[in-house]
């Protein structure tokens, strides 16, 4: 069996102290998990710690990185696959419900850190810039299947991607209060509706023929 090198024994490394953080910061807060605490049940030291991420903030953040980049290769493979703009959106809405099922923890994770980051500006800016980040590949996405489709949308899609985002977030904080009932299919009817008002206001200022 071949040794692991330096930079692979790193990720795992990260991987483990990622893993543990989720976990603890799941059951105790973010306040409340120290850094001892998610070292010890990764199994590794405090130095460990150190040598991968400057703070419980920092630490945060790449697990953010690493949700956002697997929702935005969900989004573009979405976007770009065949179907109507009410099957993507029903799609997008079951792929939005499993996630929300297979790790419901991080849910209570993100709006715990949002409610953390409203009350220091540098942990908000780093949250922020990630959200546009994701925002904006999910804008280009949309741009890209409305220039596929000859259609020009009546809201900027940076404002539609918003949009989206903000709906995403009332639903998981629903589900978060409601549980079972908020309706499965609810964010990919919320989805279907948006698309009908945009095309219904696109057809409503069209110039009049002749």
């Amino acid at each position: 069996m071949s040794r692991l090198s330096r930079k692979e024994k790193q990720a795992q490394t990260r991987s483990c102290l990622m893993r543990s953080a989720a976990k603890l910061f799941a059951q105790r807060g973010f306040r409340d998990a120290s850094i001892d605490d998610v070292a010890e049940d990764a199994g590794f030291t405090k130095g460990a710690f150190y040598a991968n991420f400057a703070s419980k903030e920092d630490l945060f953040l790449a697990m953010l990185d690493e949700h956002f980049a697997r929702r935005v290769q969900e989004i573009e493979r979405l976007v770009a696959a065949d179907g109507t703009d009410a099957e993507k959106a029903m799609q997008a809405g079951a792929d939005f419900n499993r996630m929300l099922s297979s790790d419901p923890e991080w849910q209570r994770l993100l709006f715990e850190f949002t409610a953390y980051a409203v009350r220091n500006d540098e942990f908000r800016a780093e949250l922020v810039a990630r959200s546009q980040a994701l925002r904006a590949r999910l804008s280009a996405a949309l741009a890209t299947r409305a220039e596929q489709l000859g259609i020009e949308s009546t809201i900027p899609v940076d404002e539609l991607a918003l949009m989206i985002g903000a709906m995403a977030r009332g639903v998981a904080a629903e589900r978060l209060l409601e549980g079972d009932q908020v309706p499965d299919e609810l964010f990919g009817t919320m989805l279907v509706v948006l698309m009908a008002g945009i095309r219904a206001l696109a057809a409503e200022r069209a110039p009049a023929p002749g």
